[in-house]
């Protein structure tokens, strides 16, 4: 029964991480290749409390964005591009306006820039860089830059939703 109702439904949540329903709380969404470091990564998210999506390919990526807001993505800088050329993940959550992407935290991962550069990260358009040498410490480090990011934009947040815009 639960099969059929799946099946059904399968044309009309395509593209939805979540299905119809979207989780209450944190979700994230993970765009990295490398089956080790993914799985450290929706571990760490998992336990503190995230509800995660997987992006196999940069248009999976592009359809779950377009129907939900992560509070978190994590994207390789290399994810589902090809040698020379853009990440289109990337691209995408350059190109968002200032109200949406402040709702999302973007890690990139990177496997030749250092951890926590602010100076890059700003560069790059992404809120924190983690080095994949160190992604062994991705949930401290990740705990640490989204602290300070909600401490820095919580102002900002509260006069949104005062607004009626968030």
């Amino acid at each position: 029964m639960a099969e059929e109702r799946a099946a059904k439904a399968g044309d009309m949540s395509e593209g939805r991480p979540f299905g119809y329903i979207a989780p209450e709380g944190n979700t994230a969404m993970v765009c990295e290749s490398d089956g080790a470091v993914r799985d450290k990564i929706i571990s760490e998210l998992k336990g503190m409390g995230y509800a995660v999506a997987e992006a196999k390919s940069a248009r999976e990526a592009l359809q779950f964005m377009r129907f939900h807001i992560f509070s978190a993505i994590f994207v390789d800088e290399s994810f589902d591009t090809a040698e020379g050329q853009a990440n289109s993940v990337l691209q995408f959550l350059e190109g968002l306006s200032m109200t949406v992407r402040r709702q999302t935290f973007v890690t990139l991962l990177s496997a030749s820039l250092k951890t926590m550069d602010n100076m890059m990260a700003y560069n790059r358009s992404v809120n924190l860089i983690v080095n994949k040498n160190e992604i062994a410490d991705i949930g401290q480090v990740f705990k640490k830059a989204l602290d300070e990011y909600e401490s820095f934009y919580h102002v900002y947040k509260e006069n949104l939703r005062k607004a009626g815009k968030a």
